[in-house]
């Protein structure tokens, strides 16, 4: 909790610690921020969940029916938007959590994600990722509220009083809770940003420095050598010195010898520090001064791209695992007919990529047998193959 509480605070934007000294600059440029939100922004790009069936035509429309009503689910409960939020929230605090329950009042399935921070796992000891138990603490009002799950039993805790225990209404845990990054032998996660917190705060510090020195340049310091006293003397346009006749009178010159250059350049260092151990070049926030494209320019973000792709090998369990607790409710609840259907989440490309190229190769590799029309038009980002070759077949007459 202490580490939750520490992530946020530097994502927020307070990156020093400790009282500052009287007339001490503090700067904050929040690189750190930056880096998260576009590693976030990059992780999302084309991704959809597909429902598969067998290849019957009555598999195929139960697939497709199963489709178009988590197309509605995404649409009432705003998922895209909350997936932002929560992939957001998880890059920040290491650990991000879905909850899928049903609203009867409501007829529909509701999609939340709670606060990590609430939430307390108890898991199988030989498979870490399969949950035994889940505890949910939030506050109603002025009132703290506790749910347990487990596969048998819901309770809810009014405080330290037990106020309702029932069978488990679902037959399984309404919860996914799952790790940004993987730490070897751990259950929770790791953040994206405690790599870069010490070389943001070295670079919030040069930057205080340069502008101090910067500040004093312009309005600079009168160095008097053999003056007892200094009454009268201004620094400004036009101003007259009456000085003892061995005594000298200069100003200071802070930015004499290279001073502001060495500045720049240990600045320029911190940047490169800090877009390595992000694992995001400058070139995924638009600097591309060489003009790199194609093969380059994709070598060039490849860093981004690995984080992405690790991020992606997490996460496709993860929206498996909700979609097959929305079908699961759908089917309880609403009637859905979903035997032998299984979600299967697709990713776009983390890189800029040809399209007209993408189109040549799904084509060549559904003429050569090796994929189907379904993936092929899948991995070009189409939502609903079923329902777009449906419209192709009905143009064609």
């Amino acid at each position: 909790m202490a580490r939750y509480r520490e992530n946020l605070a530097f994502y927020q934007g307070r990156h020093w610690t400790g009282r500052g000294r009287r007339g001490e600059r503090r700067l904050t440029f929040n690189y750190a921020r930056a880096i998260v939100d576009k590693v976030t922004g990059y992780l999302l790009a084309g991704a959809a969940v597909q429902v598969v069936g067998d290849d019957s035509p009555a598999g195929i429309e139960r697939a497709r029916a199963a489709e178009q009503a988590l197309r509605r689910v995404e649409a009432a409960n705003g998922l895209s938007q909350l997936d932002f939020e929560t992939e957001l929230d998880c890059a920040i605090l290491g650990d991000g959590a879905y909850r899928v329950a049903w609203d009867a009042a409501a007829g529909e399935v509701r999609v939340t994600a709670p606060d990590v921070q609430g939430l307390f796992a108890w898991r199988d000891p030989g498979d870490p990722a399969r949950l035994t138990g889940v505890a949910h603490r939030y506050r109603a009002g002025d009132e703290e509220l506790v749910e347990w799950w487990s596969a048998e039993t819901f309770e809810l805790w009014r405080g330290s009083e037990l106020a309702e225990r029932l069978p488990n209404p679902y037959g399984f845990i309404p919860y996914v809770i799952f790790p940004n990054l993987r730490e070897p032998k751990e259950p929770w996660g790791a953040s994206d940003l405690p790599p870069v917190m010490e070389a943001n705060r070295e670079l919030n510090r040069a930057f205080s420095q340069l502008s101090q020195v910067l500040e004093l340049s312009g309005n600079p310091i009168a160095v008097l050598e053999g003056v007892t006293g200094s009454e009268d003397i201004t620094v400004e346009p036009g101003a007259i010195w009456e000085v003892p006749e061995d005594a000298r009178a200069y100003l200071l010159d802070l930015l004499q010898g290279g001073g502001v250059a060495l500045h720049t350049a240990y600045i320029d260092l911190l940047y490169r520090v800090i877009h390595d151990l992000g694992e995001s070049p400058r070139t995924a926030f638009g600097h591309n001064p060489q003009g790199l494209s194609g093969v380059a320019l994709n070598m060039e973000l490849d860093p981004i791209a690995r984080k992405v792709e690790r991020k992606r090998r997490i996460r496709t369990a993860v929206y498996e695992r909700r979609a097959w607790m929305v079908l699961q409710l759908l089917a309880r609840f609403a009637g859905l007919e979903v035997e032998g259907l299984r979600p299967v989440m697709q990713w776009g490309p983390v890189l800029p990529a040809d399209r007209s190229r993408q189109v040549q190769d799904a084509r060549a590799l559904v003429e050569a047998g090796i994929i189907s029309r379904r993936t092929a038009a899948a991995s070009l980002g189409i939502d609903d193959p079923e329902l777009e070759r449906a419209l192709v077949r009905e143009e064609a007459g």
